[in-house]
This record gives C-alpha cells, structure tokens and sequence, in this order.
C-alpha cells in the first residue's frame, strides 16, 4: 500500500529593503514646508490670477505655490526680502 507525503512547497514571503531618500550636503532640502509659514513677494496679476483660477505661482524665492491665505498674518519670507533688496525682479 503506498502513503501519500503531503509537501509544503511555499515559501515565506522575503521583506525587500526600502530605500530611504536621503539629502545630500549639496542639495539643501527645499520641501520642508518652511516656505508655508511666510507670506512670498509674486506679481500682483499671477497673485490675482491665481486667487481667481487656482493655478500655481512662483515667488521671488523659487517657491511654486497656490495662495490661498491672508499673506498680511505671516511674516515676509526672509529669502524673498532679501532678493528684492538685492534689486531682483520678478
């Protein structure tokens, strides 16, 4: 008479490791979510236009952004009064 040998024949599952981006000296990380607490200097059409559409602006600091606050609660970006100071134009 022959007996039958039950085999398992699966294997446990492997956890593959996770890469975890990690910021290097040379690039500062800009997405931190500093830039939220400052009211940013833009044009004062791309700000209208941008209330009015929803499209995003760009700031004289580089922030790309859809304002949506009073920009009279927060304090001016530090980067952005120093660019105009500076003389930059947007």
């Amino acid at each position: 008479m022959t007996s039958l040998v039950f085999v398992d024949t699966t294997t446990a599952p492997v956890e593959a490791p996770v890469d975890v981006p990690v910021a290097s000296p040379s690039r500062p990380v800009t997405d931190d979510g500093d830039h939220d607490r400052f009211a940013h200097y833009a044009r004062r059409d791309d700000v209208t236009r941008a209330y009015i559409t929803g499209d995003a602006i760009v700031a004289l600091c580089g922030k790309k952004w859809v304002p949506t606050r009073d920009p009279e609660a927060y304090p001016i970006c530090p980067t952005c009064k120093e660019r105009r100071a500076a003389g930059w134009k947007l």
